[in-house]
């Protein structure tokens, strides 16, 4: 049976790579900073995406862009499209 081709969506974000333990997956981390609706305290939020990396070219802390697909397994509805900075070596 052939797989159907992964449809990428117009829906992106980017974020740093936090971990690279599984084979073709990464764990994608997306920073923002939101203000309190009372306080006015900025806060950071973060949020985690299991995203499809096909060729395993991602590294741990590389900066990337992904999209949204339709979905590959039970959590994992994103796919990286392209790695935008690699990480920085002292």
């Amino acid at each position: 049976m052939a797989q159907k081709p992964i449809t990428i969506s117009s829906i992106t974000k980017e974020g740093t790579v936090v971990s690279t333990k599984m084979d073709k997956t990464i764990i994608v981390q997306i920073d923002r900073k939101l203000q309190h609706p009372i306080y006015r305290k900025t806060m950071k939020h973060s949020k985690r995406f299991k995203a499809h990396d096909e060729k395993n070219r991602c590294k741990l802390g590389d900066f990337v862009e992904i999209s949204q697909c339709r979905p590959i397994s039970k959590e994992k509805s994103w796919i990286v499209t392209q790695v935008i900075a690699a990480k920085k070596t002292i």
